[in-house]
């Protein structure tokens, strides 16, 4: 009786499903990202994007995260003054707890939340409608460190206020779009040496893993040293925090070890759930003023929140200083390669390329990926880049635009969950991050590291990042050393290019000769 009745709502929602799929498809809809033409299906399609969404949800509550250590908009004037032990405003209250800038802080990133969540579902949106490819868009992670803490600095102490840097992000993203529209990207992205475009990825990994192991946006586990530069920090065995993050990692390792979606999102959930619960020591919200305020936020759980600080804070006075344009070259490098990368490996795995490695809606999707970084520095945050993530979509079947569109409308109710979002603690996204630097470290393997004009500048590369925690120094290493590494090579191209502009200059010194003996020798000849 039971099995009888489950199999016949097992065939009534199957032929449910069959009639929708058939009527989509051949509606306008339906024409629109051909999905027939692919071989897919409307459910099918709605499914790819909820399990790409899934997929990179996390970077939502990591890019804010992120981004919130630069300071954002606020300055020692959000700060708030003791006037007996510190008259005025000074320089370092942002460096220290201060509950004037900490409260602009908090508003910046929910700023940052939900400008995130919107430049994900604006870039998905037009990824799927215009280029029909199942490629999602968000806030690319490494770019996103190297704004934070090389170009504005922590709480805005590096050589560009926010407004500057983001000033720089829209101008790339500008030049990115103006290289898409006249096909130069890749012979662009050629120019750099490959073994120090692999290490570049590596490198950025590591910078990443080792954010994610320190304090204040990691759990907390590496520290400073005064001997030995860093070390373990000091009491984090003792913190419960650092061991509940510990078991978020290992949630999130599981999943991937077995081969589970969403691996990522599931550690942070985990780790994050359980740290609501107040009256715990690993609570986000600790019974003072500051956890009361934020947990009665808390607890409206829905709230669309309007961004108030980062919007419209592109200062391109800013492009004036010569500070701005190592970054933006580094940007435009990072996000020429990233986005190259990562849209041809997905155009492979699902099937799209042709015979000559190109793909349809690729001259689209590169223009729809340069116009999002416009689009989010406008909104105040960093370069959008088309993730590699979307592979989970397309291994669940998506071929159409209309999984990036459904990945779209998932970031569109995020938006919504702004409280949630915003209490994610730092022992959530550490794990996070040190995972996803664990999958950044893939691509080392393709280095020839038994050839050591590509190995030393490959290695130095990146190995630079992270202990001089910045991703220009390791690149200019890397450029660096590999130009003198080659310098033979390049002298003796030189030399091979000289001798053969002057054998043809002395053979058309020649024939210019011969001409000009011939006419003179049929001058002197008489008439007959």
């Amino acid at each position: 009786m039971g099995k009888g009745t489950c199999s016949r709502v097992a065939e009534a929602w199957q032929r449910l499903e069959g009639g929708l799929n058939c009527t989509v498809s051949k509606s306008r809809l339906g024409c629109h990202f051909k999905l027939d033409a692919r071989k897919t299906t409307f459910t099918k399609e709605l499914r790819s994007g909820l399990a790409t969404f899934l997929t990179m949800a996390y970077i939502i509550s990591v890019n804010s995260s992120i981004l919130v250590d630069s300071g954002g908009p606020c300055t020692v004037h959000d700060c708030t003054t003791d006037q007996l032990a510190h008259p005025g405003f000074h320089p370092d209250c942002r460096l220290r707890p201060n509950p004037g800038y900490d409260r602009c802080l908090a508003e910046t990133k929910g700023d940052l939340v939900v400008a995130t969540a919107a430049a994900a579902a604006i870039g998905s949106l037009v990824m799927g409608v215009v280029a029909n490819l199942p490629f999602a868009l968000a806030t690319g992670m490494g770019a996103n460190a190297f704004f934070t803490y090389n170009m504005v600095g922590f709480h805005g102490t590096g050589p560009l206020t926010y407004g500057e840097a983001l000033a720089a992000v829209m101008l790339e993203g500008a030049v990115f779009l103006a290289i898409s529209a006249l096909g130069l990207r890749g012979r662009l992205a050629r120019l750099i040496p490959r073994g120090i475009r692999l290490a570049s990825a590596a490198g950025i990994g590591l910078f990443l893993a080792f954010t994610g192991l320190q304090a204040g946006q990691g759990v907390g586990l590496v520290g400073p040293s005064t001997s030995t530069l860093v070390t373990l920090s000091a009491g984090a065995l003792e913190r419960p925090s650092f061991w509940l993050g510990a078991a978020g990692f290992v949630l999130t390792a599981f999943c991937l070890a077995r081969g589970v979606k969403g691996g990522i999102i599931y550690g942070i959930l985990f780790v994050t759930v359980v740290s609501w619960f107040r009256g715990t020591q690993v609570t986000i919200f600790p019974r003072t003023p500051v956890g009361d305020v934020t947990y009665a936020y808390f607890r409206r759980m829905v709230d669309l929140h309007k961004i108030k600080h980062t919007a419209g804070m592109v200062d391109f006075t800013g492009l004036k200083k010569r500070a701005a344009w190592v970054p933006l070259l580094t940007l435009l490098y990072v996000d020429i390669l990233d986005t190259t990368g990562s849209m041809y490996s997905m155009a492979e795995y699902a099937g799209f390329t042709d015979e000559n490695g190109g793909f349809e809606g690729e001259y689209w999707a590169f223009l729809v990926d340069g116009g999002s970084t416009i689009v989010a520095a406008a909104l105040g945050t960093t370069t959008v880049t088309t993730y590699i993530e979307s592979t989970a979509g397309i291994k669940e079947g998506g071929r159409s635009g209309l999984t990036a569109v459904t990945t779209a409308a998932c970031f569109v109710m995020a938006i919504f969950f702004g409280p949630v979002l915003m209490s994610v603690p730092s022992w959530a996204v550490g794990p996070a991050l040190v995972m996803v630097g664990m999958m950044m470290m893939k691509l080392i393997k393709e280095i020839e590291w038994g050839e050591a004009k590509e190995a030393v500048p490959a290695f130095l590369t990146m190995i630079l990042m992270p202990l001089t925690f910045s991703i220009s120094n390791g690149i200019i290493a890397g450029i660096g050393v590999h130009i003198v590494l080659h310098l033979y090579e390049y002298g003796e191209a030189a030399a091979r290019w000289i001798w053969r502009a002057r054998e043809a200059f002395g053979e058309g010194r020649n024939q210019v000769s011969a001409a000009a003996g011939e006419m003179q020798q049929a001058a002197t000849v008489p008439p007959v």
